[in-house]
């Protein structure tokens, strides 16, 4: 299977009395809160955290997109993966992503894709995200009921952009363009991997099983609730006569691992409390807005990620923000080496997923921490799940260039800034 080693950039000073005092995290959290100067040094102990955790052996890194928030601070996960490109030889960068219908036009994707996957040598993996309604009803005022069609529009240029050899015109309903002819174009023919992130959408699930895409969950609260959203994809993918290629899938889970247990529970306690009591804290009155969840979902029952984030933030001060709950929970798992492990080895066969995307930095966790979980998870717990799902083959996986072909990872010269 594929470890991957994923970055939220949450902002990691929030008050300790932000849930009391803020009625949420997005859309409207106030920008006093909001410190540039440390800022600064949260995003560069963020990348140096993603560039060690290359260096560890991950099989990707990975980065997101997000707006108006303290949850995320990234709204250009392309600048991110760009930097990262750069600074790394072999690990994937994984795009998770560029949310669509938000870009204005979308060739505007399509090129900055193809660049990162020129720049890296052909290893991006594309995720193209519908988006929260957070994000792309309140902050960039799209209409709710036409968001997955302005998505799905913006996807076929995409698409159209990277493999059509010739200019063409584009005509729809939301973008008119007389000549689409992007240069850069990306390494991987016909076009890089592509990977959906979900959160139970019956339609996502049915459009990656038409177009052969990646379904990635992007679970909040870990895989003891998400197995439900992972047993109705799958069965979705059998009533579509697709095959249970765990590669088909992508699942997100918080990790913390130390020498033993109690240990865990010691270190990760503060970050994981924090990310629960204050990286979630979203208003209700955002999570829904009419329009946004389809009809079929909501016959089927299936509650977005943002509804229940926004539920279980409207109760924060009575549960869920409590390190026995989150952990007896399956939020976040902990423990030692072999302990994670077996739980990890279950997530993995019980949901059938072969991509496993793992938060090691949550909350407000500092650099040294992060390294430390990063690594230790690195030598002790990576290389006893590498061997899981041995007989399938993993389509939906970068094709890079050769080694030999190219470009040397730029050499760090102490001091050559300065000068």
């Amino acid at each position: 299977m594929k470890l991957l080693w994923f970055h939220l950039m949450p902002y990691t000073e929030l008050p300790d009395d932000f849930a009391q005092q803020h009625r949420s995290v997005w859309v409207d959290i106030h920008s006093s809160l909001f410190d540039p100067k440390r800022a600064h040094l949260m995003y560069n102990d963020f990348m140096d955290e993603m560039e060690f955790a290359a260096d560890c052996g991950f099989d990707a890194v990975c980065c997101n997109e997000h707006h108006s928030n303290g949850y995320g601070l990234m709204p250009s996960p392309n600048l991110i993966a760009t930097a990262l490109a750069r600074r790394t030889t072999h690990t994937a960068i994984c795009v998770m992503g560029n949310s669509l219908a938000l870009y204005n036009p979308p060739t505007r994707v399509a090129e900055e894709f193809a660049m990162i996957d020129c720049i890296s040598g052909g290893r991006l993996i594309a995720g193209f995200p519908v988006g929260t309604p957070m994000d792309t009803c309140y902050a960039f005022g799209q209409n709710p009921s036409l968001l997955r069609e302005r998505y799905l529009e913006a996807h076929d240029l995409v698409m159209r952009a990277w493999t059509e050899r010739d200019t063409f015109a584009f005509n729809g309903r939301f973008n008119q363009q007389r000549y689409v002819n992007i240069w850069p174009r990306p390494i991987q023919q016909p076009h890089p991997p592509v990977w959906i992130p979900g959160g139970g959408s019956v339609e996502t699930w049915q459009w990656c099983a038409r177009m052969d895409y990646v379904y990635a969950y992007l679970s909040y609260f870990g895989y003891k609730d998400g197995r439900a959203t992972m047993e109705g994809f799958w069965n979705e993918m059998a009533r579509l006569g697709k095959d249970r290629n765990p590669y088909r899938a992508g699942f997100l889970q918080f990790v913390g691992v130390a020498e033993t247990r109690e240990k865990a529970l010691e270190l990760y306690r503060e970050p994981a409390e924090y990310f629960y009591g204050r990286c979630l804290h979203t208003d209700p009155m955002w999570a829904t807005p009419p329009g946004y969840v389809t009809e079929a979902t909501q016959r089927a029952g299936m509650v977005s990620q943002v509804g229940r984030a926004a539920a279980t933030s409207a109760r924060a001060r009575q549960r869920a923000t409590e390190m026995k709950e989150i952990i007896d929970l399956g939020y976040v798992i902990i423990g030692s080496p072999d302990e994670v492990v077996e739980q990890l080895t279950e997530v993995a066969t019980t949901l059938n997923v072969g991509h496993l995307m793992l938060l090691l930095q949550f909350g407000n966790m500092g650099k040294d921490l992060a390294k430390y979980n990063t690594k230790l998870f690195a030598e002790a717990v990576m290389p006893r799940l590498w061997k899981l799902f041995p007989d399938w083959e993993d389509r939906w996986w970068p094709q890079p260039m050769e080694t030999a072909d190219r470009a040397a990872v730029p050499a760090f010269v102490p001091g050559l800034a300065a000068e």
